[in-house]
C-alpha cells in the first residue's frame, strides 16, 4: 500500500522533506516565541523594577513613626511570629530615637546624637575603624575624628550615663550603600542640613539599645521600620506571589496586634505591589503589540505548508492520478501526503519550539519565564503542528477533487480566480497601513512624566509590516505585469540573458511569490532592528545630554570658584561647570580643559566639540561663547552682567542645556567677582557616585541634595518595552527571510527537470556552461537584487519615519533616530549573493547530471 510506504517514498525528494521540517520548525519557532518573548518581557521588567527599589521592599514593610516605646517590642514580637508562617524569612528591625540634646562627650554637653539598632548592621554592613563590638554604641568618626574621641568614652544624655563606645565606624555615605536605602532619611547624617557635631550611634545589639531607651525614659521610637531580605523575584508570577504572602502577613499582624487593643501601633504596606502592576502591564503590552505579528507569521508559515503541498502534488501527479483511477477519494489522498510529509513536519514543528526556548536569550528580552509559559508555548506549537498538517491534506484533497472528480475548471470558477488574482489587494493593505499612521502619529502624545509605560496601540505598531507589504505587492504586480510582457524582449544577441528573462516569464507566480516574502522579511528585518536600535540609542543619548556625565553632583559654590581643590582620586575624571540662566539663555560655565574628559556628549561630534571648545579662549570684544539651540529672538546679552557674547560656533544641543536657547563660556573669559556671582556649581564626573561623594567629603565639601547618575536619569522600562516589541518584529523578518530563502530554492526544485531539460538542450546546442551559469545568475539575482532593494529602501524609510513616534520621551532632547543601517544594508546584501550562488549552483548540477534522453521520455 503507498500509504504504509509512505514515509520511505519521502526520502526519494530530501530537498522537499528537508523544506517540509524547515517550514514547520519556523512556523512553530515564531509562535512559540511570541509567548516566551511576552513571558520574558514580563521577567525583565520585574528585574529592571527589583534592581531600582531598596533590597528590602520586595516584600511587606512595616513602618510606623512616633511608636510608643513600650509597645514597639510588642509590634516586634508579632512581626517575627506570623512572618514564618507565610514564608518570610525573620525581619530586619531598625529603630531610631529623635535626636537627643545635651548628649555629652569629654566633658561637652552640646553634641546631638541619635541612637539606633538596625539587625545584621554589623554583619559587614557597618565599616569599623577603630575600637571593637562589645556591649555598648558605635560612633560615626566625622565627629569623633573631629573631637578627638576615642572607644571606650562614655558618654552621657541630660547627666545620665549610656554604654560606652566600643568602637568606631565610618559614617554612611550620601547615597548610602544598597543595603541601606531605606534607612536613608534616618541613618545617614545630612552635613548641609545637620550641625556638625551631629551623629547616629549605633547600640552594637538589641539589648543595649532597649535598657538605653529605658534608662533615659525616652517616651517613643521615632522611627519603628521591619522589613525582610529576600532573593528579588525573577518572574511576574514570584512578585505576584510575593504580594499575596505579603498582604496575608500584614492582615495578619494586623489581627494579632488588634487582639491586644493595639491595632494602629504599626502600618504595613507593599512598596513593591506598583511595580509588579508596571511589569504586569509590560508583559500584557508587549504580548499585545506582538499579536498581529505573530498572526502573519503564522499565516507565512501555513503558506510556507501550502507551498510545499502544491510542490509535492506536482512531483507526486502521476501517482495520484493512478491511486485516484483505482478508487482512492480526496480524503484519502489528502492523508498520504500527511503519511509522506506529516513525519518531518512534526519533527520540525517540535524542533521549532524546543529551537524558541533554547535560543530566547539571543532574540528575546533578558527576562526569566513565568511558569507555565513553556507549557503555553508548547500548545501553540502542537496547535500550529495540527493546522498545519490539516493544511496539507486540505490542499491536496481539493486539488485532487477538481481535478480528477470534477474534470475541467468551469469558466464561472476560472473567473473567480483570475478576479482573486487582479484583486488589488495592495490598496487593501495600503489602507491597514494608513489608519496605523494615523494611530501612530498621536502614539508618543501619551509620553509624560511619571507614565511608566507608553500606550499599546497594535494597530499603529502593525504599520511598518504592512507599508513594507504594500510597497511588496506593487512590486509583484509590476515584475507580474512586465514578465507578461517579456515576450516582446528580442535580446537572442545575448542569448544568457533572453534566457533568464523566458525562465522569470514562465515561472510568473513563484517569482512574484519568492518577490512578496522577499521584500516583507527584509523590510521587516530594516524596520525591526531599526525601530529596536533606534530605542536603545536613544535612551543612551537622552541621558547623556540630560545629565552631562556619568555622574552629576551639585556642590558648594566655594568648590565652583576654586577656593578648594578637588580631590586626587577624582581630579583626571571630574570637571566643574557652573549654570546660570537669565535674559533667555540659559549659561554654562565651564573649564575647557577637563569638561571634555569628564562629559558626555551623546550624538554630538567629538573633533567638533573639540575646536569649539578651543575657541573658547580666542581674543575679541565680547565673552567667547558656543551659541547652542539658536533662535533668531536669541539675545547675546548673559545674564548676571556677565557682558555680551560673541558666538564662536553653534551647536544644536549640548549637555545639561539640552536644545534650550543658552551659551557656553569658559571660566576664563569671566573674572573672579563674576564667578562668585554663579549660583550653581556642579561636578560632572565619569566616575561613580559613590566615588565622587566619598572623594568630596574627604576634603570637607558635602554635596547638595540634587544628584543624578545616567542610569537613574530616566525610567529605562519605557525604551526597553519598545525595543523588546519589534525585537520581535526583526525576528519576525529574519525568519521570513529564510522563507524567502526556501520558497527559491523550491521554486529551483519544482522546475528542475524543465530547467534541467532545457540546459542540456542548450549546452548541445553550443551554449558554453558558463554562459549558461550565468543566465542562471542573472535569473536569481534580479529576483534576489530586487528583493533587496525594495526591502531594505522600503525598510530604512519606514524605520525613520517611524522611530521619532515611538519615542516614549518626547519630552527630552535629543529626538529619537535611526541608528546607521549601512552595517545591516550590507549584511543582507552578502546573504543574498550567498544565496543567489547557491540556487545557481543547484540548478546547474541539475543540468550536469541530467540524463537528457529519459528527461525527453518522461
Amino acid at each position: 500500500m503507498p500509504w504504509r510506504a509512505a514515509p520511505r517514498a519521502a526520502l526519494t525528494s530530501p530537498l522537499t522533506l528537508i523544506i517540509a521540517a524547515v517550514t514547520a520548525l519556523l512556523a512553530c519557532f515564531l509562535g512559540t516565541a511570541a509567548v516566551l518573548q511576552a513571558s520574558a518581557a514580563g521577567g525583565a521588567a520585574v528585574t529592571y523594577q527589583s534592581d531600582i527599589v531598596c533590597p528590602d521592599y520586595y516584600g511587606p514593610v512595616f513602618s510606623k513613626d512616633n511608636v510608643p516605646a513600650a509597645v514597639a517590642p510588642q509590634v516586634i514580637d508579632s512581626v517575627r511570629r506570623n512572618a514564618p508562617a507565610h514564608g518570610f524569612p525573620a525581619p530586619v528591625t531598625s529603630r531610631y530615637t529623635p535626636y537627643l540634646f545635651g548628649t555629652e562627650f569629654n566633658g561637652d554637653p552640646n553634641y546631638k546624637v541619635v541612637l539606633a539598632h538596625r539587625d545584621q548592621a554589623l554583619q559587614g554592613h557597618l565599616d569599623l575603624a577603630g575600637g571593637s563590638t562589645g556591649a555598648g554604641f558605635l560612633l560615626g568618626t566625622v565627629v569623633a575624628g573631629a573631637e578627638n574621641i576615642k572607644p571606650g568614652a562614655t558618654p552621657s544624655i541630660k547627666g545620665t550615663p549610656i554604654p560606652p563606645v566600643t568602637g568606631l565606624y565610618r559614617d554612611l555615605p550620601d547615597p548610602a550603600p544598597r543595603w541601606w536605602c531605606s534607612q536613608q532619611r534616618n541613618a545617614v547624617v545630612s552635613r548641609l542640613a545637620n550641625d556638625p557635631l551631629d551623629s547616629v550611634m549605633f547600640a552594637n545589639d538589641g539589648k543595649t539599645f532597649d535598657d538605653t531607651v529605658r534608662a533615659l525614659n525616652i517616651p517613643t521610637i521615632k522611627t519603628l521600620h521591619m522589613s525582610f531580605y529576600d532573593a528579588p523575584p525573577k518572574t511576574v508570577g514570584e512578585a505576584e506571589d510575593l504580594q499575596e504572602r505579603g498582604k496575608a502577613l500584614i492582615a495578619a499582624v494586623k489581627a494579632d496586634l488588634g487582639s491586644r487593643g493595639l491595632g494602629d501601633a504599626i502600618v504595613g504596606s507593599l512598596p513593591f505591589e506598583r511595580s509588579v502592576e508596571i511589569s504586569n502591564q509590560a508583559e500584557s503590552n508587549v504580548l499585545i503589540s506582538i499579536l498581529p505579528l505573530a498572526a502573519i507569521s503564522i499565516l507565512v508559515g501555513c503558506a510556507g505548508i501550502g507551498t510545499v503541498a502544491l510542490q509535492w502534488y506536482q512531483r507526486r501527479h502521476p501517482q495520484l492520478r493512478l491511486l485516484s483511477a483505482r478508487g482512492s477519494g480526496p480524503g484519502a489522498l489528502g492523508l498520504l501526503a500527511v503519511a509522506e510529509l506529516g513525519l518531518p513536519i512534526v519533527a520540525g514543528g517540535a524542533a521549532g519550539a524546543v529551537l524558541a526556548r533554547l535560543l530566547l536569550g539571543v532574540y528575546g528580552p533578558p527576562g526569566e519565564l513565568n511558569d507555565g509559559a513553556t507549557l503555553w508555548g508548547s500548545l501553540v506549537a502542537a496547535a500550529i503542528l495540527l493546522v498545519s498538517l490539516a493544511l496539507l491534506a486540505g490542499v491536496i484533497s481539493v486539488r485532487t477533487h477538481r481535478e480528477f472528480e470534477l474534470g475541467r475548471v468551469r469558466s464561472g470558477r476560472r473567473k473567480k480566480v483570475k478576479l482573486l488574482a487582479f484583486f488589488p489587494w495592495e490598496l487593501l493593505t495600503a489602507g491597514v497601513a494608513l489608519l496605523g499612521w494615523n494611530r501612530l502619529v498621536d502614539y508618543s502624545k501619551g509620553s509624560r512624566i511619571g507614565n511608566p509605560l507608553p500606550q499599546v496601540d497594535p494597530l499603529a505598531l502593525t504599520y511598518p509590516v504592512f507599508v513594507v507589504l504594500t510597497v511588496g505587492l506593487v512590486a509583484a504586480r509590476l515584475a507580474w505585469l512586465a514578465l507578461h510582457a517579456s515576450h516582446r524582449a528580442h535580446l537572442w544577441s545575448r542569448p544568457a540573458l533572453q534566457l533568464a528573462i523566458r525562465r522569470l516569464a514562465s515561472a510568473r507566480a513563484p517569482v512574484t511569490g519568492v518577490l512578496v516574502i522577499g521584500t516583507l522579511a527584509i523590510g521587516t528585518l530594516a524596520t525591526g532592528i531599526g525601530i529596536a536600535r533606534g530605542q536603545e540609542e536613544a535612551l543612551q543619548t537622552k541621558s547623556a545630554i540630560f545629565v552631562g556625565a556619568e555622574t552629576r553632583v551639585d556642590t558648594e559654590s566655594v568648590v565652583g570658584t576654586g577656593k578648594v581643590a578637588l580631590p586626587d582620586s577624582i581630579t583626571d575624571s571630574t570637571a566643574i561647570v557652573g549654570e546660570l540662566t537669565g535674559a533667555g539663555n540659559v549659561v554654562l560655565v565651564v573649564d575647557p580643559r577637563t569638561f571634555r574628559q569628564a562629559a558626555t556628549f551623546g550624538p554630538l561630534d567629538g573633533a567638533e566639540i573639540d575646536r569649539l571648545l578651543g575657541g573658547l579662549s580666542s581674543p575679541g570684544a565680547g565673552v567667547p561663547a558656543i551659541r547652542i539651540g539658536h533662535d533668531p529672538a536669541q539675545k547675546a546679552t548673559l545674564p548676571a552682567g556677565l557682558g555680551e557674547a560673541r558666538a564662536v560656533g553653534e551647536l544644536p544641543m549640548f549637555p545639561i542645556i539640552g536644545t534650550k536657547a543658552g551659551y557656553v563660556v569658559s571660566r576664563d573669559s569671566l573674572s573672579e567677582a563674576q564667578l562668585r556671582s554663579v549660583p550653581k556649581w556642579s561636578l560632572l564626573s565619569s566616575s561613580s557616585m559613590t566615588q565622587v561623594t566619598e572623594a568630596l567629603a574627604s576634603v570637607g565639601v558635602m554635596t547638595a541634595v540634587n544628584r543624578v547618575t545616567r542610569e537613574s536619569a530616566l525610567d529605562a522600562l519605557p525604551f526597553y518595552v519598545v525595543s523588546w516589541t519589534f525585537s520581535f518584529m526583526a525576528l519576525l523578518g529574519a525568519v521570513l527571510g529564510v522563507v524567502a530563502v526556501l520558497s527559491l530554492l523550491v521554486a529551483v526544485e519544482v522546475r528542475r527537470r524543465q530547467n534541467a531539460l532545457a540546459g542540456a538542450l542548450v549546452l548541445r546546442m553550443g551554449m558554453r556552461p558558463r554562459a549558461l551559469l550565468a543566465s542562471h545568475l542573472m535569473e536569481l539575482g534580479a529576483l534576489s537584487g530586487l528583493a533587496v532593494v525594495i526591502g531594505v529602501v522600503c525598510g530604512v524609510s519606514v524605520a525613520g519615519l517611524s522611530v521619532p513616534r515611538f519615542d516614549p520621551a518626547t519630552f527630552l532632547p535629543p529626538q529619537s533616530a535611526l541608528p546607521d543601517p549601512t552595517p545591516l544594508a550590507l549584511t543582507v546584501l552578502a546573504v543574498g549573493v550567498l544565496v543567489v550562488a547557491l540556487a545557481g549552483w543547484i540548478a546547474m548540477r541539475s543540468v550536469r547530471t541530467a540524463r537528457t534522453a529519459e528527461l525527453i521520455r518522461a
